[in-house]
């Protein structure tokens, strides 16, 4: 099977980081890139979970209350005036 090259551009201090493990599990990044690029494809996913930050309690309330509203029960709380609305969204208060 022919070879080719690819070109991958990253952070430096990143670079410097992964051929140091590399080379502490034996291998080059070429190999390393090889690795995953082949179970890649026999799994057809991304091989490791691939995710952020945790959110932040206000985050999920949040993220609950969408869900709650889209499965059809009312949010906690109502206005029917858009300046109060207005004031406690801006409000420091939680």
């Amino acid at each position: 099977m022919a070879s080719t090259n690819i070109n991958i551009r990253m952070d430096a201090d990143l670079k410097q980081q992964f051929e140091a493990f590399c080379a502490d599990m034996g291998m080059s990044m070429t190999t390393a890139f090889t690795i995953f690029a082949k179970k890649a494809v026999r799994e057809y996913r991304i091989p490791f979970e691939v995710g952020g930050e945790t959110p932040n309690a206000q985050t999920l309330e949040a993220m609950e209350e969408v869900r709650q509203m889209k499965a059809g029960r009312a949010p906690s709380r109502t206005y029917s005036d858009v300046d109060q609305m207005m004031k406690d969204l801006l409000s420091d208060d939680v």
